[in-house]
């Protein structure tokens, strides 16, 4: 599946001994301290083809943020002091753990049931969240939703993530984009969309500096609340080995056509990936302080992210080569087995 890593890979289970530390401010971060390489080979990528930035300015020049702002907020509430006070203090929190610089971006709320949050807009990008998102979580997984929106904001993702949205409303439709094919552009968009996540998943558990309500956050989303049952965050992560390691070609090439339309990965796919994150050792070098600024102290070169992004699509390959490899072998002997004896007699 192209937003997984090695599929054979051993699946990471989420560390339970260590206590929460209090939340850290992390002082001038930079966005590129929790984005995923993929995240930002992709968006480069995507950037790069021709007739792309068209794409943009058209879009742009059509609607401008009044006009997302009317698209998608005729129907929200905005959230202040006097509007939802103890989700605006949450909101706040997040901002000050992020030493977000600039305006703050408004936040939304919008009575819708599906469990869903977005960051959109063009020049001044804001955050909306829908009702089932805080019917579904705690405070601690609202805090999560909240780094993880404000995460794509700070990485320059909105405009972005705003053109996938209204590619699929249909704004390809309009008369003003006569004469543009955006078929090659959907797939590689939905493709950087998919890896988007995975940056903003990062910056979610920055929000939280808790690793195991940060994970729930992923059970609940593909489970929903356990309500007067119980629900086990352990259990779950069995469950995301078994999908991303058991099965072959077949089942490997279904999750690829089931994914490859989505905007999000497979939230196993999500906690696994985070997980395996936490265990580089990136996450507590984060909460050490050992991060790159925003004043460029401490930045990754592009070819750097190209190379680790390589490495990332490198280990997915190999692990699709190797299955194939362990096909075409079992193939082969039972072949052998079944003409060789039979040539035999």
């Amino acid at each position: 599946m192209s937003e997984s890593t090695n599929p054979n890979a051993e699946q990471p289970q989420p560390d339970r001994t260590l206590p929460v530390p209090t939340r850290k401010k992390l002082t001038g971060i930079s966005s590129t301290a929790w984005e995923h390489p993929a995240d930002r080979a992709a968006l480069n990528t995507l950037r790069a083809l021709p007739g792309f930035d068209e794409v943009v300015r058209k879009v742009m020049g059509f609607l401008g943020d009044r006009g997302v702002r009317q698209l998608f907020l005729a129907n929200a509430v905005r959230i202040g002091p006097r509007q939802r006070p103890k989700l605006d203090a949450l909101y706040s929190e997040v901002i000050e753990t992020f030493d977000y610089p600039g305006e703050r971006p408004d936040l939304y709320v919008t009575q819708t049931p599906f469990v869903n949050a977005a960051a959109v807009g063009f020049e001044k990008p804001f955050i909306v969240l829908n009702s089932g998102t805080l019917g579904l979580l705690d405070r601690e997984g609202r805090r999560d939703i909240l780094g993880h929106e404000l995460g794509h904001i700070a990485s320059g993702h909105a405009v972005y993530t705003t053109l996938a949205i209204l590619i699929m409303l249909g704004v390809k439709n309009l008369p003003f984009m006569a004469g543009i094919s955006l078929i090659p552009f959907e797939l590689a968009m939905l493709e950087w969309y998919r890896k988007a996540e995975f940056s903003a998943d990062r910056a979610g558990l920055l929000a939280t500096q808790d690793p195991v309500k940060t994970m729930e956050v992923f059970l609940k989303m593909a489970g929903g609340a356990g309500g007067d049952d119980t629900i086990d965050l352990d259990a779950y992560m069995i469950q995301a080995n078994e999908y991303e390691t058991q099965g072959g070609v077949i089942e490997f090439i279904v999750k690829i056509l089931a994914t490859m339309r989505r905007t999000h990965p497979m939230n196993t796919v999500r906690a696994a990936e985070l997980q395996r994150w936490i265990q580089s050792g990136e996450y507590d070098r984060i909460l050490r302080g050992e991060y790159p600024r925003r004043d460029g102290e401490g930045q990754r070169p592009l070819g750097e992210d190209y190379a680790d992004a390589a490495g990332y699509y490198g280990q997915q390959v190999r692990g699709v080569v190797d299955e194939l490899s362990g096909t075409w072998s079992r193939a082969k002997d039972a072949f052998n087995t079944k003409f060789g004896q039979s040539s035999s007699k």
